[in-house]
């Protein structure tokens, strides 16, 4: 398993391995998520206004990808009464199980505006299934 955090260069930097004991994480809320396909490959945006970059962490392990982090609630004053409350705040975790085709070893990552975004590039493999219908190469 390899841990990544969002750099300000839009890349996945500082990996290290990780146990699967120190990975699991008590969570408050699920960040709401799109996934869809285009022509360079896979796209994952998340939403996650209120967060600092430094704050989130990526792990990637096979076709997998794990996003975690926490939301600090700064705003609220202690015994307040709340009318409405919709926002979510805590710890967070959204994991994300890829279709075969994608190269997470080339994925890209930027947070900006309050959304990350992953971008997962389809392995060589798949382009050339669906430019010609053919496999000619099996290169990754």
């Amino acid at each position: 398993m390899t841990m990544c955090k969002v750099s300000s260069s839009l890349h996945f930097v500082k990996t290290h391995s990780q146990s699967a004991q120190e990975s699991s994480t008590e969570t408050d809320w699920v960040p709401n998520t799109d996934v869809y396909v285009c022509e360079e490959g896979l796209v994952i945006k998340v939403e996650l206004a209120g967060m600092r970059r430094e704050d989130l962490e990526l792990v990637v392990e096979n076709n997998r990808v794990k996003i975690t982090g926490h939301r600090p609630d700064g705003c609220r004053k202690a015994k307040c009464k709340f009318l409405v409350m919709e926002i979510n705040y805590g710890a967070f975790e959204k994991v994300i199980e890829l279709p075969k085709g994608y190269d997470l070893g080339q994925a890209r990552a930027a947070y900006q505006n309050g959304f990350l975004r992953i971008d997962v590039p389809a392995q060589v493999r798949a382009v050339l299934q669906r430019a010609s219908g053919v496999i000619s190469s099996t290169a990754k």
